[in-house]
């Protein structure tokens, strides 16, 4: 296969493994307070991260303090995306939430031409409006698809952008899977603390379970994400993220018998669309 086909295939494999982690969380039902399912999960993700680290020869921390300030920026970015996600993931469809998440490709650019001074012509600033409009119909503000969880899943959004731009300024040098250690443990830390407010509940078989699997399945998204880094063009492969919204609708449906409505499909649709415009725009204007 061709690396740009090996690539593709990384990156349906990281958002599958995305989204079966957001199905399983989903399906503790709201049994586990948060702050306690995200210290659980948290620990077993920070041991599989090291152990997969350390297999691939691919962690240090001997970083420069500009990097380490990006990557307490992006640690920070990830406590909040964890937080406002999972808690609107327990609250809202499953497809509802993945396909708000859809609108990440335009915050990102419209982020990088505020801080960074990237280029925005005119072609994807109409895309990004287009697809901001997109996004109102999946929300639906002031109507009765509105809800205190839409918000959530809008300020995870925001939480993830900041992420990302901080992402795209680190150094080349710094290891994904040391950046990737560092959020996983903030996370914990940060629930650790906050857990303390709250009374732990006993863990079954089966909560044990799904939280084990979550914790696998989000440590292979992680994975393949990393790897698909290494492989094909980026501008080539970027566009397959957009399959974790297919993944969402099918295990929404099966798992959880939720269909969206036909405005949110539609604002989805349109979400996707100038999303892959301003992919294929960003190609174009790269030179790629």
């Amino acid at each position: 296969m061709s690396p740009n086909t090996v690539g593709a295939l990384l990156m349906m494999a990281s958002m599958a493994s995305f989204t079966l982690n957001d199905t399983l969380i989903k399906l503790t039902g709201g049994a586990v307070p948060l702050m306690q399912l995200l210290v659980l999960r948290g620990v077993v993700s920070s041991v599989l991260i090291v152990v997969l680290a350390r297999w691939l020869g691919s962690i240090h921390f001997r970083i420069a303090r500009r990097d380490w300030g990006l990557i307490a920026v992006r640690s920070g970015a990830e406590v909040g995306a964890a937080y406002f996600f999972i808690t609107a993931l327990l609250n809202m469809p499953l497809a509802n939430v993945t396909a708000i998440l859809q609108v990440l490709p335009l915050t990102v650019a419209v982020g990088a031409a505020l801080f960074f001074r990237e280029p925005l012509g005119w072609r994807r600033m109409s895309a990004i409006l287009i697809g901001f409009m997109g996004m109102l119909l999946i929300v639906r503000p002031g109507g009765d698809g509105f809800s205190i969880w839409s918000l959530y899943a809008l300020i995870a959004v925001a939480c993830v952008t900041v992420r990302d731009l901080a992402t795209r300024r680190l150094s080349a040098g710094v290891p994904s899977m040391t950046v990737t250690l560092v959020a996983a443990v903030t996370v914990m830390a940060f629930a650790g603390v906050s857990s303390t407010t709250t009374e732990w509940v006993p863990i079954d078989r089966r909560l044990a379970l799904l939280i084990g699997g979550a914790s696998v399945f989000i440590i292979g998204g992680y994975f393949f994400s990393v790897q698909v880094m290494r492989v094909g063009e980026i501008s080539f492969i970027a566009p397959f993220r957009y399959t974790g919204l297919i993944w969402a609708l099918v295990l929404g449906w099966i798992v959880f018998g939720d269909w969206p409505s036909s405005l949110t499909l539609l604002g989805a649709a349109i979400v996707v669309a100038t999303g892959l415009f301003t992919l294929y725009r960003e190609r174009r204007v790269s030179g790629g």
